[in-house]
């Protein structure tokens, strides 16, 4: 683990309202602490140079440190399980699908009285153990594949029974095996169960687990059969069987035995999965639950810490909204925890919002890249910049752009532990192009403040989070919302939230690129946690198996907002087409940029059709790159909306993203038509106004000559010109 690192309980707060912080030292060390306004958070010195401002607060100087134990591994935690008295036959039984046979996984415990059962998979087969006591079937299973096994004790022989069998037999070899031994204590009366995992919590096991229960008083042959047939057992024989089916929404996992030994799931194991009664016909898990029946536990899965809250702030009633970060030392090394202070009356003192993708950031949190930290740790010695990169720190869990280590997806993102390539002061890549700075996220949007800052524009914060729980609400006492760099996902709410603010008469810069893409969900708690279903096309490092396209969290489709009716061109004018390596590349005036209606965008530029601009800047050398945004009737584009400057991208490493593509060709006008980047301008109802620029790596561009440039100079424009109350001339 990191010496120190942390995390918050909420992105953002107001004054008057507590935010926690959980914070672990290694060994347990005293730390400092300090708050700190963040003007720029991007530590290279070729750039805007990383400026914040104390801010002196309650929780500044130094804390005893609690280190805090970070716990990987998903499974359902039992807290009472009862066997009942002594005398008659325990059993122990589960359908399995597991996609690490080869390693050894606990797939049933039981422990009370001293003595501990646990029913397993690993390289040898099946295999179950008895208080030291272990036997196996010596018979490996096939992965990815469906399994009943079971394990009976017979009290009055002192004999296990171990069983297993596949669902559907394999041509080359038979997988149905028995095994027996002996074991020294009798299991009965109360105890703890778990499922997953071993108790302790360990060995957790990697797959999907059906309808595990506990029997009493049947031989293994009785019990593995009616495992296999999917038939319930005699009342007088069911002590407990967990229903996945049940509660998939949430983290409920219910007993339907007669005990009603009901647990809990931890560390978000995957929802909604197919079971071995699939039949392919139904795909949306609501419509027979019974046909998802399973749920998919893996050994890196990662959901709630569960630290302790280490430090609370009071945000003061003159703190300014805006970006902030906890900053930690100790151990030897130092980290930082941003946050966001929203306006305790918003709009009152600004009417300029940066809109930060919270939701985003939770996505990406963790993304590990092998090699990543190694290849920046020079640079971020050399910068002053934080030196970790999720790579070097599994521990912390993964982000939902990488695979879990069975090679399945990773399907959820949570907040509730540390994100520690969300930080200011922080590199994320190594930049192609002399003098960039390999930003991304947090510090990357931060260019945007710096510059309302340096400009003396006032401006608030709201994130996606509030947007989410608020709605057109959050952003209405604004006359300007802006985004960041990279907005791409979004649940329905936060996309109605900005689709209702602009019908409402708001005006809304789109600063980036690959915005409005993917849909999420948070979880039934809160959005503490995100659900996504890589669903039908799109850019992905992995997608969603045949019967799993739809969320556990409420059982909505999942995948593309393009593919559920609601492309991006519909709410911003412009969608992503076209993705390439992090490189910039410049724009080019379109004659849309001479029309009258977007005067206000040429003032103080050189602005004619073909004039170059956008040549230089921090995120690969130039404005548009990366991942391009264009405009498209057909998706949505308004028939008014004016292009006023285009990027046509060539570089060998560019391509159009799936959904643009109808086969493995490339037509030679697609790369004019559709591998492009747009800046668009459209009037909306009641006044309003869109102005949007389509790429990734645009903002990278807004520093370059202290933000003088046309590149910027666009961006202030229209801020200036947005703010001014005159409506925009309405259209149809």
């Amino acid at each position: 683990m990191l010496p120190i690192t942390g995390y918050a309980d909420r992105w953002s707060v107001k004054p008057g309202e507590t935010i926690h912080f959980m914070v672990s030292v290694q060994g347990g060390a005293d730390y400092t602490a300090r708050i700190a306004r963040i003007h720029c958070g991007d530590p290279n010195p070729a750039g805007p140079g990383y400026r914040e401002m104390l801010m002196p607060s309650t929780i500044e100087g130094t804390h005893a440190g609690m280190d805090q134990p970070i716990r990987r591994g998903s499974y359902v935690d039992i807290p009472a399980v009862d066997l009942g008295h002594g005398g008659r036959k325990v059993g122990l039984a589960a359908t399995v699908w597991p996609t690490l046979p080869e390693k050894p996984g606990v797939v049933l415990a039981w422990q009370g009285g001293g003595v501990r059962l646990a029913l397993g998979l690993g390289p040898e087969g099946a295999f179950c153990e008895v208080d030291g006591t272990r036997v196996s079937t010596g018979l490996p299973l096939t992965g990815r594949a469906w399994h009943d096994i079971a394990m009976v004790l017979d009290p009055e022989s002192r004999t296990v029974t171990l069983c297993q069998q596949p669902r559907k037999p394999r041509l080359d070899r038979s997988e149905a095996a028995t095994a027996t031994g002996t074991f020294p204590a009798l299991p009965m009366g109360l105890g703890s169960a778990a499922i997953g995992t071993d108790l302790p919590a360990g060995r957790h096991f990697n797959g999907k687990i059906e309808r595990p229960r506990l029997s009493a008083g049947l031989d293994a042959a009785a019990l593995l059969a009616a495992q296999a047939a999917g038939a319930a057992l005699p009342e007088s024989g069911l002590l407990a069987e967990w229903d996945f089916a049940i509660g998939i929404t949430g983290d409920h996992v219910a007993d339907i035995g007669p005990g009603r030994w009901h647990g809990r799931c931890i560390n978000l194991p995957t929802r909604a999965m197919t079971g071995s009664r699939w039949t392919a016909a139904v795909q949306r898990w609501t419509e027979a639950p019974e046909q998802w029946a399973a749920i998919h536990f893996h050994e890196d899965d990662m959901g709630d810490a569960g630290w302790q809250p280490s430090l609370s702030l009071t945000i003061p009633a003159d703190w300014q909204s805006g970006v902030y970060a906890l900053h930690l030392e100790g151990a030897g090394w130092r980290d930082n925890i941003p946050f966001y202070i929203r306006a305790a009356q918003p709009g009152l003192r600004a009417k300029v919002a940066f809109l930060a993708p919270t939701f985003t950031y939770t996505i990406y949190g963790n993304f590990a890249r092998p090699g990543r930290q190694a290849q920046l740790r020079d640079r971020a010695i050399t910068w002053g910049a934080l030196q970790q990169s999720p790579d070097g720190h599994p521990e912390y869990g993964l982000s939902t752009y990488n695979w879990h280590t069975d090679g399945s997806g990773v399907a959820y993102a949570s907040m509730r532990r540390p994100m520690i390539d969300k930080r200011v002061n922080h590199i994320q890549t190594m930049d192609p192009s002399p003098g960039g700075s390999g930003t991304y996220w947090i510090t990357a949007d931060s260019y945007i403040i710096d510059m309302l800052d340096r400009e003396g524009i006032d401006y608030e914060v709201v994130t996606d989070h509030d947007l989410h729980a608020e709605g057109a609400a959050a952003l209405a006492p604004y006359s300007v919302v802006l985004t960041g760099q990279h907005p791409e996902y979004h649940s329905e709410q936060t996309l109605d939230g900005v689709a209702h603010y602009i019908a409402g008469g708001g005006r809304f810069l789109y600063l980036g690129g690959n915005g409005f893409y993917w849909k999420v969900m948070p979880h039934a708690d809160g959005p503490w946690a995100l659900e996504i279903r890589r669903a039908e096309g799109g850019i992905r490092l992995w997608a969603a198996e045949p019967g799993e396209s739809y969320h556990a969290f409420d059982g909505s489709y999942g995948g593309l907002w393009r593919r559920l009716g609601r492309p991006p061109q519909s709410i911003v004018g412009i969608g992503f087409s076209t993705q390439g390596d992090y490189t910039g590349h410049p724009y080019h005036f379109a004659p849309g940029i001479l029309d009258p209606r977007v005067a206000f965008l040429r003032e103080g530029i050189d602005a004619r059709p073909g004039q170059e601009f956008g040549e230089r800047g921090l995120m690969g050398g130039g404005a548009a790159g990366h991942e391009l945004d264009r405009a498209d009737v057909r998706l949505g584009t308004p028939h008014h909306a004016l292009i006023v400057a285009t990027a046509i991208v060539t570089e060998p490493s560019y391509a159009l993203v799936n959904e643009e593509r109808y086969d493995h060709t490339i037509w030679p006008r697609q790369h004019d038509e559709v591998m492009r980047s747009d800046i668009t301008f459209f009037e909306a109802p009641k006044g309003g106004a869109v102005l949007s620029f389509g790429s990734m790596n645009y903002i990278g561009a807004l520093p370059i000559n202290d933000y003088t440039t046309p590149a910027a100079r666009l961006v202030l424009n229209a801020v200036r010109r947005f703010m001014d109350p005159a409506p925009f001339p309405g259209f149809g």
